[in-house]
């Protein structure tokens, strides 16, 4: 049986499907954030209150962090702290696809101990809790089994294979992406895809809850220079993420580290 915590963030992903459902395919309200973060849709921004008021009701000293709140001090002073990307993928869900997420976590002094990722559209509840394995829909994960590197399928979007990231090397792996980051960190733990690339820096809200489900499932996920993600940070941006099961994993960081 999922532990409270877990349980308290299934619940409230869906509420946050039900939110999303109602809203997709029927031209929500749109507004472009500030210094060009990209889009915010009115449903966005429903879920955002309704799992900001229904998870810190539930857990009144856990702090916040999510994309769609401005951020603040408070949680830095908090033992466990709630990570949530409301909608992740929100282009996606403008343009009617069925493959953005909602991505909750739960981190007790940098360590994610809880975590979903949920695709309403798509009927996935990916869950994991620390010590406990990942799951979808509640049949247990695990990562991918692949060994050799050019049979290895990696969710990347096209500049992650520029050469001047790879000093060994461009990894001769098949490349495929998917719009959600944290759905793209659930497949890599769900086995379907053997690992997936991000150099860019990524925000806390779109990793937390897929760094779980990859771990749990028996992958590997770090920074892209190989150190151990650690979360709630006082700017909670991380230097880029590479995730994939072991084998493939250390083939990665091989190829990034020769010189």
């Amino acid at each position: 049986m999922p532990g409270p915590d877990l349980t308290l963030l299934i619940d409230a992903a869906l509420d946050a499907g039900r939110i999303a459902e109602r809203h997709w395919s029927r031209d929500p309200q749109i507004w472009d954030k500030p210094g060009g973060h990209g889009p915010v849709t009115e449903a966005d921004l429903e879920i955002d209150a309704m799992l900001r008021e229904s998870l810190t009701a539930a857990r009144p000293g856990y702090g916040w962090l999510s994309e769609e709140t401005e951020d603040g001090v408070d949680r830095l002073s908090r033992d466990h702290v709630f990570i949530v990307d409301p909608i992740d993928g929100t282009r996606s869900f403008i343009d009617g696809q069925k493959n953005f997420a909602h991505s909750l976590a739960v981190t007790r002094q940098g360590h994610v101990t809880a975590a979903v990722v949920y695709l309403p559209m798509l009927d996935r509840m990916f869950t994991a809790e620390l010590g406990k394995g990942a799951a979808l829909n509640g049949a247990p994960l695990a990562a991918s089994g692949t060994h050799d590197e050019p049979s290895a399928t990696v969710l990347a979007s096209r500049p992650n294979f520029q050469p001047d990231h790879w000093p060994g090397g461009v990894p001769t792996v098949h490349r495929s992406f998917r719009p959600s980051l944290a759905y793209r960190l659930a497949l890599v733990g769900q086995g379907r895809f053997d690992g997936m690339i991000t150099f860019r820096d990524s925000w806390e809200w779109d990793i937390a809850a897929g760094a779980l489900i990859v771990s749990e499932a028996g992958g590997l996920i770090s920074d892209r220079d190989n150190r151990p993600l650690a979360f709630n940070n006082p700017r909670p941006l991380l230097p880029g993420v590479i995730a994939a099961n072991r084998p493939i994993h250390a083939a990665l960081m091989a190829r990034r580290s020769q010189t």
